[in-house]
């Protein structure tokens, strides 16, 4: 095949994303991240929207002591280390980090990633091996997905929260013959809201011995305890033993992942896992502003209450107007819509209303289940979420989505 047909090929696919209505298009923002942000649209007009559709949840992406912080670290450690960590790319702020996120999330200890795609990119492969295996849950993230994938450890997959399934499969692969079993499942399935039932899942695993492991990207900052996630929300935090996650979401909105766990894990990771030894260290400022986010989270009580009080008053809102939504207690709220093209169509009208959200459909969620995911945040005011929920009744009503 000539390079031509290759690229014909792939233009030919192209025109097939565009024709099914599944074409992504990014927008341009012009303003930092918060309630409200400044656009650029494809015609060029510049203008102001709510933005319902970030992980901002505490809205400390741009948090005056997050930003204080990361502009002294620019100043006092530059910009970038310019190389891995285990060659000559490791600052006191990386392991400053690493401690922090440990002792807050209470592990012995953790190590830094470039995102949390990476981290459970090389948290399996480095861990298992041929003679072990994966239980995973069904809806679990893409990145748990890759991870196990490119490990040679045997998979086996459980019906989304279905304990008794999991029970099934975990005696399955000891019947097979593991050595090491360990259960992978997000702690927030994201595309849904949909907690993870940690108390029944510890329990099942530790009857077969099982290793557990929790992405907790979703939850890291906002639910539980001062903020220390499901394990805490579900008062296990000694079963779940080892915690995966992200600074880009509650605890800043940067960029950058972990894994934290017991020490022996830590020190194997630091070791073996690809993504840790073949990416550059986080950049300074990034560090920096992650510890002062950590801080920020754990004692944010309030920020805790504003968010959950904004997720149950627009959820509210939204069944009232009879819009269909996935049940569920978490700040991501999804509106099901069905289509491809009613969930762009939808997001599109209220882009015009001036909500910016975000329609998701195959191959992110099954095809049929394309939906609106809203996501809340403490930085959104009761004034904002009413003219958000305002703006969803005129486009649902539009649309033929809702009654008039």
């Amino acid at each position: 095949m000539t390079q031509r047909a290759f690229l014909d090929h792939l233009a030919a696919e192209r025109r097939a994303i565009e024709a099914d209505g599944l074409w992504k298009r990014e927008r341009e923002i012009l303003s930092p991240q918060g309630a409200r942000i400044t656009v650029r649209d494809p015609d060029g007009r510049t203008r102001t929207v709510l933005n319902l559709c970030a992980n901002n949840y505490l809205g400390l992406a741009n948090h005056p002591g997050v930003v204080a912080a990361a502009r002294a670290a620019l100043e006092s450690h530059g910009n970038g280390l310019a190389s891995v960590r285990f060659i000559c790319g490791t600052q006191d702020l990386h392991r400053a980090l690493e401690a922090r996120i440990a002792a807050y999330l209470g592990k012995d200890d953790a190590i830094l990633f470039a995102a949390c795609f990476d981290a459970n990119g090389g948290v399996f492969e480095a861990l298992l091996g041929s003679e072990d295996a994966v239980v995973s849950d069904s809806l679990n993230h893409a990145s748990l997905i890759d991870g196990i994938r490119l490990c040679k450890a045997r998979r086996y997959r459980y019906r989304n929260g279905d304990m008794d399934d999991l029970d099934a499969r975990l005696a399955e692969a000891r019947a097979g013959g593991a050595r090491f079993v360990m259960v992978a499942t997000d702690g927030v399935f994201s595309m849904d809201g949909i907690i993870a039932d940690l108390a029944a899942l510890t329990a099942v695993a530790a009857r077969h011995g099982a290793v557990v492991l929790v992405d907790d990207c979703h939850a890291t900052g906002l639910l539980g305890p001062g903020g220390r996630g499901t394990p805490a929300l579900a008062g296990v935090e000694e079963g779940v033993h080892i915690l995966t996650g992200t600074f880009g979401k509650a605890l800043g909105g940067a960029l950058g992942g972990y894994v934290a766990g017991p020490q022996a894990v830590v020190d194997i990771l630091r070791q073996r896992a690809r993504p840790y030894l073949f990416s550059n260290a986080l950049p300074p400022a990034v560090a920096a502003g992650a510890l002062a986010a950590i801080d920020l989270a754990e004692a944010g009580e309030d920020l805790r209450a504003r968010l959950a009080a904004n997720a149950r008053h627009f959820r509210a809102r939204l069944e009232t107007t009879g819009f269909r939504l996935l049940p569920g207690h978490h700040p991501i709220i999804p509106v099901m819509v069905g289509e491809a093209a009613v969930a762009q169509a939808l997001a599109a009208a209220l882009h015009e209303e001036g909500v910016f959200v975000t329609g998701f459909f195959v191959p992110v969620v099954p095809r049929g289940a394309a939906r609106i995911r809203t996501q809340m945040s403490a930085a959104l005011s009761r004034e904002d979420l009413d003219l958000a929920a305002d703006a969803f009744a005129r486009a649902g009503r539009a649309l033929g989505l809702v009654g008039g």
